[in-house]
């Protein structure tokens, strides 16, 4: 059942995976391993330690990063971590960077509370209304390009 209220996504990245919580396990089992061919052992609690160690703080770094680089998209909006856009700001789409030569807006401030692009991320330049340069920014930068290049195509007349 989907509630008539929430707007339908039509592009989504989380940010940060789950998955990588395994690794807590999985140092577990190294230390443990490491004690029985080591000789000192079948001692528990170190392994169930690095355990928790690990996935406590990885768990953390997850987090984070499904707060602060995630990006979702509708019909109206445009989320980058916890910042929203206006769709109705965006005035046009810059074309894709390529060449020798840096396009302008790739020094304009990017979207969302971080200093910059995160890493592992492509910038995508928008043209703001007020004559304002932002970057957005995705992992799979060309399927979220050619969404805002529908949206904003039947927005302009």
């Amino acid at each position: 059942m989907t509630d008539e209220s929430t707007p339908q996504r039509l592009f989504y990245e989380p940010g940060g995976r789950w998955l990588w919580l395994l690794l807590g396990p999985f140092a577990g089992i190294g230390m443990a391993l490491l004690q029985m061919t080591g000789g000192y052992g079948r001692d528990p609690w170190i392994p169930l330690l690095f355990l928790v160690l690990v996935s406590g703080f990885v768990a953390i770094q997850i987090k984070a990063a499904r707060i602060h680089t995630s990006v979702e998209l509708t019909r109206d909006t445009l989320r980058q971590g916890t910042e929203k856009l206006d769709l109705d700001d965006v005035v046009k789409l810059y074309p894709e960077a390529s060449g020798a030569d840096m396009p302008r807006w790739q020094s304009a401030r990017a979207l969302g509370e971080l200093t910059g692009v995160p890493r592992g991320r492509t910038g995508i330049g928008l043209k703001l209304k007020g004559d304002r340069t932002v970057q957005a920014w995705a992992r799979r930068h060309r399927q979220l390009r050619e969404q805002l290049d529908a949206l904003i195509e039947e927005r302009t007349p």
